[in-house]
């Protein structure tokens, strides 16, 4: 196995652990109203999170939002990188 593959591989294991992480925050906040749910998921994540897990994230998910949680989704914008 090439080092550019198990770089690859540990990038990819990074980003789902993010978006897994992520997909918790919007279990806790899933009781509120969407926009306010939309609102506090975006709002902890950028008071919680690294700015390096924040880029991060946005680089593996802001062109293909298909492994993210519906409200995760669309708090994306508002997450800082």
């Amino acid at each position: 196995m090439s080092d550019a593959h198990t770089s690859h591989t540990h990038q990819e294991q990074a980003a789902l652990k993010l978006a897994k992480m992520a997909g918790q925050i919007e279990s806790f906040f899933a009781h509120y109203p969407e926009e306010k749910a939309i609102a506090s998921i975006a709002e902890h994540i950028n008071k919680f999170w690294s700015k390096k897990m924040r880029q991060d994230f946005m680089a593996a998910y802001e062109k293909n939002q298909s492994a993210l949680t519906d409200l995760v989704g669309k708090a994306l914008p508002q997450i800082r990188h």
